[in-house]
């Protein structure tokens, strides 16, 4: 049997935090948010959580920079951008950050099974 995860979201959206918690609820162990990417790093750093569920469009910091400042700090953190946006251009650039997937809001279930193929 796999061992549960911790995991923090960093969403600005309170509703797909909740919706986020409520698709992963019985693979995660511990389940921590914030709502910016300004506030991802110190999160990440408190919480040293198996994944990073991170959105892209955020008022303060975006999820790229985000992205980018937690993989400098801890480089074997493990991040997935979920986003609506889905165009090559934001892909490329996740990708260049250090994401280790990209997934749709649309398509929660296929983060389900990413964490778990991938834990």
């Amino acid at each position: 049997m796999l061992s549960k995860l911790n995991i923090l979201i960093v969403d600005d959206n309170p509703a797909v935090r909740t919706m986020t918690r409520f698709y992963l609820q019985d693979i995660a162990n511990e389940i921590r948010e914030c709502e910016d990417g300004a506030d991802a790093f110190t999160a990440y750093a408190e919480f040293q959580p198996d994944w990073v569920l991170m959105d892209w469009q955020m008022k303060r910091l975006d999820g790229l920079a985000a992205t980018r400042e937690i993989k400098l700090g801890f480089p074997n953190a493990k991040i997935v951008m979920v986003t609506q946006h889905n165009d090559a251009e934001l892909r490329t650039a996740a990708d260049e950050a250090g994401v280790c997937g990209f997934i749709s809001k649309d398509d929660l279930m296929s983060l389900r099974e990413l964490l778990e193929r991938q834990n």
